[in-house]
């Protein structure tokens, strides 16, 4: 019986998670404009003053996510392996799709290992077929944030929103039926609309279509909040993200600029909040802060200013 391929569960614009890259440290520099955001640049300010150098890693490996078969005191055990910084839950199936097929499924914590199932069988684990899932964030998640989220562009700008819900033109499905597309210039600053733990990214993807092959090659940011919902920034330009897994970052803070990357109809922002549903990426509906603190539902068309 030929060993099948693992079936992922993507995330809600079809990232891909497991893409391998090389660290590397680039020297840039970094000044405030005008209006006080930061601005960083690979080549040396000449009009703006009060500029300095700094170091940015450029790119980290992404964490380990998945579920390897491997021989433990003479039992076939399926392992699953969490490298993210946040919990996942997976589901596991090894044998045919019917009744006969063992079944598994658990919560892992951040950064650790744990045993899904194990059982007698033959000396080698090569001819065992199987299939596994996950899904990041401890099911059951409660979306709570303590204030509208921030328009995550530079302050005193505006751009239009080009899909939000309840058009479900691309949103079609439970992971982006909530999401936020943002029309923007390539290399436009993005910034965290909220405080929270970076937990995975993707840089190094060149390229955006509407070609089925490029579905998994988004650049984007996650980044995990204290309520267990995750962002994620996406479509991400390449070799722009300045955020590493493992970071903190507060809202308001430089993480990327935007793109066009993946599988994507032109240059914008995909914007979304997520949460497990258990054993499902379900996005959910999140609203923005406008001028004096009000709050802003986005909506197909609309103009939003960053405050």
């Amino acid at each position: 019986m030929p060993i099948l391929r693992p079936v992922f569960l993507r995330l809600a614009f079809c990232v891909s998670v497991a893409c391998a890259v090389s660290v590397a440290s680039a020297q840039v520099y970094r000044y405030k404009d005008q209006n006080g955001n930061w601005v960083y640049t690979d080549q040396r300010p000449v009009a703006e003053s009060g500029s300095e150098t700094v170091n940015i890693k450029r790119g980290v490996a992404p964490p380990r996510i998945g579920v390897e078969p491997r021989n433990l005191d003479g039992e076939i055990a399926f392992v699953a392996v969490n490298e993210c910084r946040c919990k996942v839950e997976f589901g596991l199936r090894v044998g045919p799709e019917d009744d006969s097929a063992r079944t598994a499924r658990a919560v892992v914590d951040p950064q650790s290992e744990r045993v899904l199932l194990s059982f007698r069988g033959p000396a080698g684990v090569g001819n065992i077929a199987f299939d596994y899932g996950y899904v990041i964030g401890e099911p059951g998640a409660a979306h709570a944030p303590q204030r509208p989220y921030r328009v995550p562009f530079a302050t005193a700008t505006a751009y239009v929103v080009s899909q939000a819900p309840p058009d479900r033109d691309t949103h079609n499905d439970f992971g982006s039926f909530y999401a936020v597309d943002f029309a923007m210039p390539v290399g436009t600053a993005i910034y965290a609309a909220r405080d929270g733990l970076v937990i995975n990214v993707a840089y190094r993807f060149d390229q955006g279509s509407l070609k089925p092959q490029v579905m998994n090659e988004a650049n984007f940011v996650q980044i995990l909040h204290d309520d267990g919902t995750t962002a994620l920034y996406g479509h991400l330009q390449m070799d722009s993200v300045r955020v590493r897994p493992g970071q903190t970052v507060r809202r308001g803070e430089f993480i990327a600029n935007s793109g066009n990357s993946g599988f994507s109809g032109g240059p914008h922002l995909h914007f979304v909040v997520l949460r497990n549903a258990g054993m499902r990426s379900e996005s959910v509906p999140v609203t923005f802060e406008g001028a004096g603190g009000t709050t802003v539902t986005p909506h197909t068309g609309q103009s939003i200013q960053a405050y």
